[in-house]
């Protein structure tokens, strides 16, 4: 099998795509694009694209997959620019993007059915960011979440799979609107509330320097995400918002219980707060496990 890949955004996430689509498919060629001349040079270095191009339309236009591993905001730019090229016959199109709903409803109106836009986000990251980051074993055992419209030909979602297949990730199928209400509870609203925690730290720490001092192990465990990007966490944050805001008058209503019961001082329910927590977070899997069946 042989085939142009081009890698738009030479980032941690499309550097690592890369690296692990060059690892089970040698022949493959791999172009990047990034609007960072700095990325892609580092990129060519570390070996982790073949070459890079510096013009969008040629890059496309070659291309047997296209991988849109940008900000979810720029990716609905990137596809209206692809909408009025002359792309390849059977070409595929995928994004790596936190949210769906906004993205595939775009797409929708924005290509013809004759175009295979496969929707995509591999559940696996970090809060470090930038090509020189990137790994090819990222995703290996994380779910990879896939949204197709309703007229994908399932052909082409093996196709899509096959290309991807040196993720070693574990391939599972998803609406996109119930992928972004998942996505928002497990992993959009967890950074808001460690924004929130750091935010509010940061403030308790200028009366009392000593915060700022002792702020380890634990407190740097829980906000560790805090660390990640504000761009992209702004633009996911947007793209989401209608099920975040949602999750925030449910936290709320939480937290104004937890504040009645720690004002009360009744110990068998603040045990029960705590003990209640603690037997969820233990019985979660670990990894990929679990009971969905995902697709091979």
């Amino acid at each position: 099998m042989k085939g142009n890949v081009f890698v738009v955004g030479v980032g941690l996430i499309g550097g690592s795509i890369a690296l692990a689509i060059k690892k089970q498919h040698p022949n493959f060629i791999i172009y990047g694009y990034d609007a960072n001349i700095d990325a892609l040079d580092k990129a060519i270095t570390l070996n982790i694209i073949d070459e890079k191009v510096t013009s969008f339309k040629e890059g496309a236009e070659n291309a047997d997959l296209i991988i849109l591993a940008t900000p979810v905001l720029e990716t609905k730019k990137i596809v209206t620019q692809l909408s009025r090229m002359t792309l390849k016959e059977g070409v595929i199109i995928t994004d790596t993007g936190s949210t769906k709903g906004e993205i595939m409803e775009f797409v929708s109106e924005m290509f013809p059915k004759s175009i295979e836009f496969i929707g995509g986000h591999p559940m696996a990251g970090s809060h470090t960011t930038g090509v020189e980051n990137a790994r090819g074993n990222l995703f290996e055992d994380a779910y990879y979440l896939i949204t197709p419209l309703p007229h994908t030909r399932l052909k082409k979602i093996e196709e899509l799979k096959n290309w991807l297949s040196g993720t070693n990730a574990n391939f599972l199928m998803i609406d996109k609107d119930e992928h972004d209400v998942i996505t928002g509870m497990i992993s959009h609203f967890p950074h808001l509330i460690a924004g929130a925690l750091v935010n509010q730290t940061k403030k308790q720490a200028k009366n009392n320097p000593l915060i700022r001092l002792l702020a380890a192990g634990g407190f740097r465990d829980i906000t560790r995400i805090a660390s990640s990007s504000p761009q992209m966490w702004k633009d996911i944050v947007i793209q989401n918002r209608r099920h975040l805001v949602r999750l925030l008058d449910n936290w709320l209503i939480e937290m104004h219980k937890l504040h009645n019961v720690l004002h009360s001082g009744n110990e068998q329910e603040i045990y029960h707060f705590f003990e209640e927590a603690k037997e969820y977070r233990d019985s979660l899997p670990v990894g990929s496990e679990g009971n969905l069946k995902l697709m091979k």
